[in-house]
């Protein structure tokens, strides 16, 4: 059902919600016509269909299963979007330093498996052929599956169609990862919470985004209490209690490579994962701590 969220002189923000790729996404656009928003909302969801069933392993004959039945056994060939997909996905491999890896193994991790299983999961032993456009998965065992940037890249799809309809701004909020261009009807950037207002009260509600793409990552085992919550994250060093992340959000142009950097840099930690973002051009990000302390990249600047 079409929702009216805002009105502005003539323009408003029409938005609709579904379910897509087993998330929530809001799709809201700036207009003045309903009709003709909700014309192009549909074209943005069937293009984000079309990018899941690309990218599906629940179908027997998509192309990302007959990579993984072929692993250890011969080069696949592929069309040039699943090729620069993965070939992306290596790039950002290389960057977090092997932590962002679309492989997997299929393998008990047990005995001499457990003990080689780097060896099946290492994206070094995915083999891209630029010339032939194949991809070939060294070892058997070995799959790929890209669940952790297929909703950014669907959303960056999406963005394209409808900016290829004459759509001049809009929000598509993936799951709470949000994906944002032009300006709201009174002429104001986005912000976090005007995208998703269910945003705001986190300490960067306020953030412009125009133009931007916000992915946030929870650490799982931050958010779920154990017995022994009390006594882990000591550094051995010194004794004192170590903060860990609880949340990290990634902002930059695009959703793909903000859904494929926000869990590497939980895992990397916030130093690492500070200096690693401060190294790169048009990215930032906002790590929370488990004490809600908030640490930012450079060039951010939260007003309280």
């Amino acid at each position: 059902m079409m929702a009216v969220k805002k009105l502005t002189g003539n323009s408003i923000i029409l938005g609709r919600e579904t379910r897509l790729m087993g998330n929530r996404f809001e799709i809201s656009l700036v207009a003045n016509d309903p009709v003709w928003a909700n014309e192009r909302i549909d074209t943005a969801i069937n293009e984000i269909n079309r990018v899941e069933k690309l990218l599906s392993t629940l179908t027997e004959d998509s192309k990302i299963n007959e990579i993984n039945r072929n692993a250890g056994i011969k080069p696949v060939y592929i069309d040039a979007e699943i090729y620069r997909l993965i070939d992306r996905s290596l790039q950002i491999s290389e960057l977090t330093h092997g932590t962002f890896d679309i492989s997997y193994s299929t393998l008990a991790t047990n005995g001499k498996t457990s003990k080689n299983k780097a060896s099946f999961t290492n994206y070094k032993n995915i083999i891209l052929d630029a010339a032939a456009q194949t991809v070939f998965l060294k070892n058997k065992g070995m799959r790929i599956g890209f669940s952790a940037i297929s909703r950014g890249y669907a959303a960056d799809r999406a963005k394209y169609i409808l900016q290829m309809q004459d759509v001049s701004s809009g929000v598509i909020n993936a799951g709470g990862d949000l994906l944002s261009w032009g300006l709201q009807p009174d002429n104001t950037p986005w912000t976090i919470a005007t995208a998703d207002p269910q945003q705001a009260g986190q300490p960067y509600a306020n953030m412009n985004i125009s133009n931007m793409a916000v992915a946030t990552s929870l650490n799982v085992d931050k958010n779920n209490t154990t017995a022994n919550k009390n006594t882990s994250n000591i550094d051995p060093a010194n004794g004192f209690q170590v903060s860990e992340i609880k949340s990290v959000s990634i902002i930059t142009p695009g959703a793909e490579l903000a859904d494929a950097m926000a869990t590497p840099i939980i895992a990397m930690g916030i130093n690492a994962g500070l200096y690693l973002i401060n190294k790169l051009n048009q990215m930032a990000c906002i790590i929370v701590d488990d004490h809600s302390r908030v640490y930012t990249s450079r060039d951010i600047n939260l007003v309280a």
